[in-house]
């Protein structure tokens, strides 16, 4: 009784501590000076409100998926509401602790592990049927099942995945004499072609980059690393493996010059947006980016002749592997209309009539939950019309793909990984220092935590 009792203390603290930070930020800026709601269509019906943070065209996406599920049964109103980026989840903590959060919001931030282990959010398994739940178990890719659990219980339903894969640009390859159809197999092999595709201008710097890979977390994996066991729980930094992967990204940036690249790169606009992406304008030959890119090209640049397949691991290495995000819906303790948002979460995702949510998915060009609507006639011809999608089809059902670990620290850790990766590949830090220098900082972490009651 003791350490459940030191365990909830724990929790009403944790969530005291972060709704105390939120309120203090709330006190120097308005954070909620958001546009009204519409008139409602329906208001005989019961009302969910949805929290999501798209904008622009996706917003328009997000609001028809929205009205199709109220046409679609005469108990609910689906109401969505944009939130602003920046302070979706600042408003997300001030609606729990203030007794009034939406019933479902749509999230891609790294919030699960926190906010579970915070008692801030039910548990979706709980809404199941046992059969249910073992449908789901079964079918679901296993980079949703990984995406949204925590503890062993699942807390967001996925709508959509990101992954990355290689965009090869046909011009160049015709002009350096190489194949797509003879694409190399092992990462080394792509480095080389890497090397053949870059160009120079007289002075020596970099003008186009031919290949070079980056981002740790995405090819850790493939060197048969990463930063979590999944078979057995528990964070994995400093391993041999993620050493060597670190090591080959840091060689190959040094080939061409850490003040080289860095120069090139600060050149760039890097965005997720429209015509500003590199590869459209010709910076980059092949480069690593995500499944959205192909439906930008098909709307925005649909004269750049390219080709997409999968990153190639090292030789010996793991193939189908590198790192994941999502989309993905969760349903917030106090929230007035549960069975109304898991409805919602059911019609959207496709855990009922894949067959028609497949038509959402293609609507937004996003990767399904599971094969029974990546299989679908609505889906099949969205891959017709975008041949170049499936290639992310193809590494979806991997093993070897894989989110940040599901760790209650989870935003520190990922901003933790991605520094020692940026002081490594300028240079400022060897490897092995990097990694060392991560291994300690999360150590310091956990201990911190522990100290306060944590677990982990």
């Amino acid at each position: 009784m003791a350490v459940e009792a030191n365990s909830q203390r724990r929790r009403r603290g944790s969530i005291a501590v972060w709704v105390s930070c939120v309120l203090a930020v709330a006190g120097i800026v308005v954070v909620f000076a958001l546009p009204g709601s519409s008139p409602r269509k329906y208001p005989d019906r019961e009302p969910v409100r949805m929290w999501h943070m798209w904008t622009a065209e996706w917003k328009e996406v997000v609001e028809r998926i929205c009205d199709r599920f109220n046409e679609s049964q005469t108990k609910y109103e689906l109401i969505p509401l944009s939130v602003p980026g920046s302070a979706a989840d600042s408003k997300f903590l001030l609606s729990v602790a203030g007794g009034d959060p939406p019933d479902v919001m749509a999230q891609w931030n790294q919030v699960i592990p926190k906010w579970a282990d915070s008692e801030l959010l039910i548990p979706l398994d709980s809404l199941m049927q046992a059969d249910e739940w073992a449908e789901f178990q079964r079918t679901a890719y296993p980079a949703v099942k990984k995406i949204g659990m925590y503890r062993g219980r699942l807390y967001g339903v996925t709508t959509g995945l990101n992954i990355l894969a290689c965009y090869c640009r046909l011009d160049y390859l015709r002009e350096a004499g190489l194949d797509p159809e003879q694409f190399p197999q092992t990462l080394e092999g792509l480095v080389a072609w890497g090397e053949k595709l870059h160009k120079f201008d007289a002075a020596g710097n970099l003008r186009r980059m031919g290949f070079m890979p980056t981002l740790l977390a995405t090819y850790a994996p493939a060197f048969g690393g990463g930063f979590y066991d999944w078979a057995n729980g528990g964070v994995s930094i400093d391993t041999p493996e993620n050493l060597r992967a670190l090591t080959y990204l840091v060689d190959q940036r040094k080939k061409l010059g850490f003040e080289n690249v860095v120069r090139f790169e600060s050149g760039l606009t890097v965005g997720i947006g429209n015509v500003d992406w590199p590869f459209i304008g010709g910076s980059y030959a092949i480069v690593a980016d995500g499944q959205w890119r192909v439906e930008q090209l098909a709307k925005y640049a649909p004269d750049v002749q390219y080709v997409t397949r999968p990153i190639p691991p090292p030789a010996g290495g793991t193939p189908h592997s590198g790192w994941i995000n999502g989309n993905f819906m969760i349903i917030p303790k106090g929230a007035k209309h549960i069975e109304g948002a898991w409805e919602f979460i059911k019609f959207w995702s496709g855990l009922v009539k894949p067959e028609r949510a497949a038509e959402f998915y293609s609507w937004g060009g996003w990767l399904p939950l599971n094969a029974a609507v990546a299989e679908s006639p609505i889906y099949r011809e969205y891959v017709r019309k975008h041949p170049q999608f499936q290639t992310f089809l193809d590494v979806l059902p991997s093993e070897n793909v894989q989110p940040t670990p599901p760790v209650p620290y989870q935003v520190y850790l990922w901003d933790r990984i991605t520094q020692a990766d940026d002081s490594a590949m300028r240079g400022t830090l060897t490897a092995p220092q990097a990694l060392e220098r991560l291994e300690q900082e999360i150590a310091r972490e956990v201990a911190s935590r522990k100290e306060f009651g944590y677990t982990d």
